[in-house]
């Protein structure tokens, strides 16, 4: 019987466990949090091109590690939201702001959002809209981008755009997204290229 040298199976225990901790932390990636890097304008002023930033998996449901099921359900997608999710068109994914959801009946023009016949932006300044307790500062130096509506959102669909409303290539060219396409939440900006390591949150 050939003796494994105890050097060995030291090595060996080694490499499982850092198997192990690599596993488990893909999980991690797959089911609880991620990061994402911004590409492009589209979501000035909230978020610039290089931004990195911090992705919530779980607010919306877990999903099964590495796959697309679900394990649990959780909270519904809210108007305001800045979201990662899977283009309908591209093989990419997006970053956007969930302006409005199922049931909602929404117009934009000149970049202003109405959902309801209510207008989401300032009455004092055209450049903010209001979600709730959230204020968004919009980048309306490319004008208002193409109008759009009213339309009323499907049960279980989202219309995401972007901030910077004349440059940003979103639902108003490609429709209304999936619910079971939104990737995660994005929580904050971890990095910005003239600030560094960073907490900004969206």
């Amino acid at each position: 019987m050939v003796r494994m040298h105890p050097r060995i199976r030291t090595i060996g225990r080694e490499i499982v466990s850092f198997g192990l901790i690599a596993l488990v932390l893909l999980a991690a990636r797959s089911t609880l949090a991620d990061h994402y890097t911004v590409p492009s304008g589209s979501m000035e002023y909230t978020l610039l091109p290089g931004d990195r930033i911090f992705v919530a998996k779980y607010t919306y449901g877990f999903r099964f590690p590495f796959t697309d099921w679900k394990i649990t359900e959780g909270r519904e997608v809210e108007r305001g939201e800045v979201v990662i999710f899977d283009s309908p068109v591209e093989d990419i994914r997006l970053v956007k702001r969930i302006v409005a959801v199922g049931g909602d009946t929404v117009s934009i023009r000149g970049g202003q959002v109405s959902i309801n016949g209510a207008p989401m932006s300032s009455y004092t300044d055209m450049r903010e809209e209001h979600y709730g307790e959230r204020r968004v500062r919009l980048n309306l130096s490319y004008s208002g981008g193409e109008d759009y509506g009213p339309e009323i959102i499907p049960p279980g669909h989202l219309l995401a755009i972007g901030d910077a409303r004349g440059n940003s290539k979103d639902g108003r060219v490609f429709g209304f997204i999936s619910k079971e396409a939104v990737y995660g939440r994005a929580v904050s900006v971890y990095y910005r290229s003239d600030e560094g390591l960073c907490w900004l949150k969206l």
